[in-house]
């Protein structure tokens, strides 16, 4: 079995178009600390590829909400391929890859103890609408917050740059 990297499970190379069997197996999905990824059962355990991430988050919910200390705070709620819903906050960070070669942003939502939905285009763009810049470790970075959080995104002088 094998998940590519646009969220699509297939088996013996074809695609699982049932998306309950896919949800069935992505509920016994799981990571190792050597990165790799198995379908565990009580009784079977099969190694699974992943070309990217599991999961493709497709959608964004904003709103304020009070997370416990009696004032409004954003929250950003992410909408999975596999209609799995996270708010991302300490237990759910926001990570922004930058690859190496072509610098491209490629981002991600925790959504589970060692797996992560790679955050769609259309999605991500809503993400940089809502950015704002904070001071992080002296450099001035562009981030959202969610439920008291702030996740950078990238810094400001990078994305000046690439502006230029």
């Amino acid at each position: 079995m094998r998940i590519d990297r646009n969220g699509t499970w297939y088996y013996q190379g074809s695609p699982i178009n049932r998306k309950e069997l896919v949800c069935l197996f992505a509920s016994v999905l799981r990571r190792e600390a050597d990165g790799s990824y198995w379908l565990e059962t009580p009784v079977e355990r099969g190694r699974i590829e992943v070309e990217d991430a599991p999961f493709v988050a497709v959608e964004m919910c904003w709103k304020d909400c009070d997370c416990g200390d009696g004032s409004p705070r954003q929250c950003l709620s992410f909408r999975t391929n596999l209609d799995e819903i996270v708010t991302a906050n300490a237990e759910h960070p926001i990570r922004v890859h930058l690859c190496p070669r072509t610098r491209e942003p490629r981002p991600y939502v925790t959504i589970r103890p060692g797996l992560e939905a790679k955050i769609n285009r259309a999605v991500f763009y809503e993400l940089v609408a809502l950015g704002q810049t904070e001071m992080v470790d002296g450099r001035e970075m562009l981030g959202v917050w969610s439920e008291g959080v702030f996740f950078p995104i990238d810094e400001v002088r990078s994305l000046e740059a690439a502006a230029e």
